[in-house]
């Protein structure tokens, strides 16, 4: 059962219960019209915030309220699913169509649960809507964060390349879309060396996972996203505490399949191609070590100062292949660097972007939807840092400052001309907030449709 769903899919006697949803400064103009409610607030000494269940003059059961900063906030109506009781909502307010949708969102998202391996029966209040075509925009933006946090919370037991190999393919089926794969020693065969060797120390196969959708002479973009599906470090072992969140270190490719979701839900004039080098980083006789020197897809040679820095050698040869057709656009996201969150902290997704014009509107989209995303400088000086005596370059910075930058840098050497975007996320809340359990989380992704929306639609 869908939590937002449409008034018109219900028999005419259904059961309802009234719904007020106010902003604060609302509150006293509404109240003015509303004796009756206004002398139970005070009776019950509503504080003017949250909400509260206000009995019916018939005492025939009872509406509820719900009072908040601002109603256009996306999350605003995150915690309502839970803390009203579970029970069918209609809204009493007319609102616009936008602020519907941020309500909608935030209700859906924030009735999200990970049951795969504990069940939760618990009944959530459902909102229901009388704007069928609203309903399904809702739910289309719902579901995309409901992919990427299901794949980021479940473990690597069961997300591993294979497995997010068939969560690709089944995108691909449901939406009418190309998949192809090259798994295992076939990546030598095609060229993408660097993808192999980070993958090869592990039982689970390594492999580039390639979704094609759209019309051919629609604008081509291209998604790629980090798919480490654990990482262990590798012979540069991390400590435990440091290991034990790394099932969400394919979090980039959670990102760009949920990206995807959306963007073939929504059906955008958009030739996308999306790329996902899925890999485990394991120990084992035939892992890489620090100190060799790998080939890349590109040509260029990367000399391994920490094995630990993974992320950006599988991408590295993705995002070659991005490269190759000349899209109008390269976006890729990954939970690259420590550097990013200790710059922005965890909840505020960090980007780099080698065209202004790109990044400016990037940015303003994601103000437009109420999701901020921050440019940091792709500081061409620091690239000094990524130079090696024995090859073209190290993939760890000799300075230990400014590693989220350094870290673009080093990708930054794979494009060529494209305009490009790489998302340098977390992908996990640490902590509970409206609409926001604690656990896998998407990031910039409401922002990046936003943008693309905005020049695709």
């Amino acid at each position: 059962m869908s939590i937002v769903a449409s008034l018109s899919s219900l028999a005419p006697e259904h059961t309802t219960t009234p719904l007020t949803l106010l902003a604060k400064s609302e509150l006293e103009p509404w109240l003015l019209q509303q004796p009756a409610a206004k002398a139970w607030l005070d009776a019950s000494h509503y504080s003017g915030s949250g909400t509260t269940l206000i009995p019916q003059a018939d005492g025939r059961g009872y509406q509820a309220l719900y009072v908040c900063e601002s109603l256009d906030e996306p999350f605003a109506c995150g915690d309502l699913s839970a803390s009203l009781p579970a029970t069918d909502y209609v809204l009493t307010e007319v609102a616009s169509a936008e602020r519907l949708l941020n309500i909608a969102f935030g209700w859906g998202v924030g009735a999200y649960r990970f049951t795969r391996y504990k069940e939760n029966t618990k009944p959530q209040a459902r909102l229901l809507l009388d704007d069928d075509t609203l309903v399904d925009k809702a739910n289309q933006h719902i579901d995309a964060i409901t992919l990427v946090r299901d794949l980021v919370n479940t473990p690597a037991q069961d997300m591993m390349p294979a497995q997010l190999s068939e969560v690709t393919r089944a995108l691909a089926t449901e939406f009418g879309a190309r998949f192809e794969e090259v798994v295992g020693d076939d990546l030598l065969t095609h060229n993408y060396p660097m993808i192999h060797a980070v993958g090869r120390a592990s039982v689970h196969s390594p492999r580039l996972l390639d979704l094609r959708w759209g019309q051919p002479e629609a604008p081509r973009i291209t998604l790629v996203g980090k798919g480490v599906c654990f990482d262990s470090g590798g012979l540069n072992l991390k400590p435990g505490n440091y290991m034990r969140q790394m099932k969400k270190d394919m979090g980039g490719a959670a990102h760009v399949l949920g990206l995807a979701r959306l963007i073939m839900a929504s059906n955008l004039n958009i030739n996308l191609r999306v790329l996902i080098p899925a890999v485990e980083n394991a120990v084992s006789g035939n892992a890489f070590r620090p100190g060799d020197v790998l080939p890349t897809r590109k040509g260029l040679t990367v000399e391994i100062d920490n094995t630990d820095a993974e992320g950006r050698l599988v991408l590295c040869d993705a995002l070659a292949e991005a490269e190759s057709e000349q899209p109008e656009l390269i976006i890729d996201f990954a939970t690259l660097t420590g550097a990013c969150r200790v710059a922005l902290g965890t909840e505020l997704p960090g980007f780099f972007c080698n065209n202004r014009r790109v990044a400016l509107a990037l940015a303003e989209a994601g103000e437009a939807a109420a999701e901020p995303v921050w440019q940091l400088p792709l500081h061409k000086p620091y690239f000094e840092f990524m130079k090696s005596d024995i090859a073209d370059l190290v993939n760890g910075a000799a300075s230990p400052y400014g590693g989220a930058i350094t870290a673009a840098l080093y990708l930054e050497a794979f494009i060529d001309t494209t305009p490009w975007v790489h998302f340098d996320i977390m992908a996990w809340n640490l902590r509970k907030l409206p609409g926001r359990p604690v656990g896998g989380e998407a990031m910039g992704v409401r922002a990046v449709y936003q943008y693309l929306s905005d020049c695709y639609s």
